[in-house]
């Protein structure tokens, strides 16, 4: 019914002229856009202005009804459409028509090292949101992993600024290309989510621009995003959401960003800071609009009625609130007011289709000992282990929790996949969360259990002696204190005497196998006693399907980590230094933390000091095996800032179909200035048949010769010496060639 009412305001304007009499220039879509918003500006009042910078519901903003300009509507993403809500309360609003596809989440994308699988991630995502009338999701997230208690983690791309950036900007395309603006998020520094509000992170500007930054430069000039999600915490002392550096002086100054900063919900806290730092969509200031709060709650904003006050009485001039207005129209024009190519889809095959490709592509073998996967022809007895084996993930976690048109969970993936002719048992082993609900959505599963741990332990262990595989399905969940939005982690080990059951397994059974699933990186002490690990990260809808089809050999592993995996924390920079999660203020509500580690974090730290991760980046085995050789460079000095193309051969040495990762990354001998080891410089995802051989290439530039010199305040050209370092992984790089930067 919303979608008609729209519709029909916007027709009645758009057919009001009398016959022959020329459409206003706001409405006739073959005048340039710019000109367009120019024209509807000039037709605004100070209170429609007003009334577009900010919501008028839990997820939407005002259009101008007057002049046919639609209402505009974000949701949560970024794994899949959340479920409506109601007006303004987080309580599902109970429709029918309102589940989808979940997607995994975004650190199995990321772990695709496929940009084309980020692409069709998008483009499936808008297409649902499309249908479901929504013109902006908020995602995807960028913000980098410094430390494996992240409780949003799963919702972001990794470590490392080079793959996120990759990986970034085709999801944003094959969102966009729907017409439904993305919003990425969270800008910036967001990596801690306890006290998230209170928290003021200070960090070198180097670390800055070379770690923090740069996936959100991609999204903004390579992605052109529309939207862009100012974070919780604090920079410099001012909160995010109106930061004056980040979002006036680099966003919209130096980065020449032309969409609009839209709050975190219940990010904004300053009238004058709003106005003045860059802020141009209010959302989620606290209120229910109802019964809570000032009567007309929507007026009591930041940006609302103290706004207008302020630029009645002379305080403020219009400059400001034109510029947010100006930005809202361009984003208007570019959804709400767009032509569009089509109408959308819900929950088609074709999306279940992109889940299960990207969740069998971001799955990562990280142990495979002797060979014992894949599951091996004549298995007659397989016993799978675990709560997360029937425990759906898609409810929970924060604002990614979804209602899921249908979720296929591992056990039963499994059971469809072998059929009659295995025996899949099944044992609890433990118990974790069993409610199993949020805000409003509710699993459609039982898990309550009367058992104690003990039993369920003996339990599963009993029946493991007998069999020819036992599959553990174990990690975490979206429960508090573990990947989930609000809470981080308290500890690096696995929940629920997890450890213990699998040291028991392990004693019964040479074939234990561990799936974990998480976003993040747990401990593993029992990792030398079982037979093989695998990743499987929360991979949505699909996600028994997809499991099931890497554990049976039907699709050959291909992911690889985004992440290092350390064995401990101490192995992690921000742990060791004692840099994480900061301190209080004295006398202040303000959590100071500062980024001791700088720019070594994930593997840049673990090759300084020499540490041996348990998994390092990029690591992810495969059924099948590969050579690289022939490395070659196009040139072997380069002028700044000139590029130099790097070529090596793949040859797939195995007996089956598989795909490899060539990794390139660069290690830069100036000693002028503290450099890493090496850092990931590129990539390239390939697919070869048994004995295929292929050329792969990157082109190396830009950035890729810089680092950020903090006196200067600008990026330096670091000359001299190079090496080239090529491998799968960031402990395996076997083929080199130098290079100098002139």
């Amino acid at each position: 019914m919303k979608k008609i009412i729209t519709l029909c305001l916007l027709l009645a304007t758009v057919l009001a002229p009398a016959a022959g009499e020329q459409l206003p220039v706001y409405l006739d879509e073959r005048q340039p856009v710019e000109k367009r918003i120019d024209d509807a500006l000039s037709r605004m009042t100070l209170d429609e202005k007003i009334a577009v910078i900010h919501a008028q519901s839990k997820f939407s903003a005002p259009g101008v009804k007057r002049l046919g300009l639609p209402d505009f509507w974000t949701d949560d993403g970024p794994h899949g459409v959340r479920p409506d809500v109601l007006w303004d309360e987080w309580q599902q609003a109970g429709h029918t028509n309102d589940s989808c596809v979940a997607f995994p989440a975004l650190t199995c994308l990321a772990a695709t090292w496929n940009p084309s699988m980020a692409r069709l991630y998008g483009r499936s995502l808008g297409e649902e949101a499309l249908y479901r009338g929504k013109n902006m999701i908020l995602g995807p997230g960028v913000n980098m992993c410094r430390t494996p208690l992240g409780g949003r983690n799963f919702e972001y791309m990794g470590e490392d600024p080079c793959l996120a950036s990759a990986m970034v900007v085709p999801y944003i395309q094959g969102l966009q290309s729907n017409g439904v603006a993305a919003c990425v998020k969270h800008f910036a520094l967001n990596n801690d989510e306890e006290n998230r509000f209170k928290v003021n992170v200070t960090v070198s500007d180097r670390a800055l621009r070379e770690i923090y930054l740069p996936a959100f430069e991609a999204a903004v000039k390579r992605g052109h995003t529309w939207g862009l999600m100012g974070a919780y915490n604090l920079y410099r002392d001012q909160h995010n959401c109106h930061n004056r550096y980040l979002l006036v002086d680099l966003l919209k100054g130096e980065w020449n960003y032309d969409g609009v900063v839209v709050s975190d919900w219940g990010g904004t806290h300053d009238t004058d800071q709003a106005v003045k730092n860059g802020l141009d969509m209010e959302f989620g200031t606290w209120t229910n609009g109802l019964s809570a709060g000032a009567k007309n709650a929507y007026d009591m904003y930041y940006m609302a009625m103290a706004y207008r006050a302020g630029i009645v009485s002379g305080k403020y001039t219009t400059r400001e609130l034109d510029d947010k207005v100006r930005r809202v129209l361009r984003l208007y024009y570019r959804t709400t007011m767009a032509r569009k190519s089509g109408h959308g889809f819900l929950c088609s095959e074709a999306h279940y289709d992109a889940a299960r490709t990207i969740a069998e592509q971001g799955i990562v073998l990280l142990q495979n000992k002797r060979g014992v996967l894949p599951l091996k022809a004549g298995t007659r007895r397989l016993l799978v282990v675990g709560e997360n084996a029937i425990k759906m993930m898609t409810v929970g976690g924060g604002s990614s929790s979804l209602k899921a048109q249908r979720e296929i969970l591992p056990l039963d993936g499994l059971k469809a996949r072998l059929g009659s002719a295995v025996q899949v048992d099944y044992a609890r082993g433990y118990v974790g969360d069993t409610t199993g609900s949020y805000n409003g959505v509710t699993a459609r599963q039982s898990l309550a259990e009367t058992r104690s741990a003990a039993q369920l332990v003996a339990e599963a262990v009993d029946k493991a002696r007998g069999a020819d595989y036992v599959i553990v399905v174990g990690g975490l969940n979206k429960s508090k204190h573990q990947d989930c939005e609000d809470h981080d982690r308290l500890d690096y080990g696995l929940p629920y005497g997890q450890d213990s059951l699998v040291e028991a397994l392990a004693r019964v059974n040479s074939n234990v196998v561990f799936v974990n699933i998480s976003g993040n990186a747990v401990a593993m002490p029992w990792s030398d006693k079982v037979a093989a690990i695998v990743q499987a990260w929360y991979l949505g809808s699909e996600t028994g399907t997809a499991l099931a089809a890497v554990l049976a050999g039907d699709v050959n592993p291909s992911g690889r980590l985004p992440f290092t995996w350390p064995r401990r924390l101490a192995d992690v920079g921000a742990h060791a230094l004692g840099a994480y999660p900061g301190t209080w203020r004295p006398g202040h509500n303000i959590i100071d933390e500062q980024y001791k580690e700088g720019i070594y974090v994930g593997y840049r730290w673990a090759d300084k000091h020499r540490v041996k991760p348990l998994f390092a980046f990029g690591h992810g085995l495969s059924y099948t095996t590969f050579a690289m050789s022939g490395l070659r460079l196009d040139k072997r000095r380069v002028a700044a800032p000139d590029s130099i193309t790097a070529t090596v051969t793949v040859t797939n040495t195995g007996r089956r179909a598989g795909a490899q990762v060539v990794q390139f990354y660069v290690s830069d001998h100036s000693t002028t200035v503290d450099m890493p080891v090496k850092e990931l410089r590129g990539f390239a995802r390939v697919e070869l048949q048994p004995g295929e051989s292929r050329e792969v290439s990157v082109v190396l530039g830009g950035h890729d010769f810089q680092y950020w010199d903090e006196a200067g305040g600008g990026w330096q050209v670091s000359h001299g010496r190079r090496t080239l370092l090529v491998g799968d992984a960031a402990d395996h790089t076997p083929l080199r060639a130098d290079f100098a930067v002139e």
